[in-house]
């Protein structure tokens, strides 16, 4: 599946509102530790897609 960059990077913005929320919250270590690599993931996306 291949994003355009404005979606990729709708989805970045999204993602790292997710993860910072969930920081912000105290949640437990499981979520953020997700919500981080699903960051981290869309940012190699966009990288690797050479925008």
């Amino acid at each position: 599946m291949t994003n355009s960059k404005e979606e990729l990077i709708q989805k970045i913005e999204s993602a790292r509102e997710v993860l910072n929320k969930s920081l912000d919250e105290k949640k437990q270590y499981d979520e953020v530790y997700q919500n981080s690599i699903l960051l981290d993931t869309l940012i190699e996306q966009y990288i690797e897609a050479g925008y």
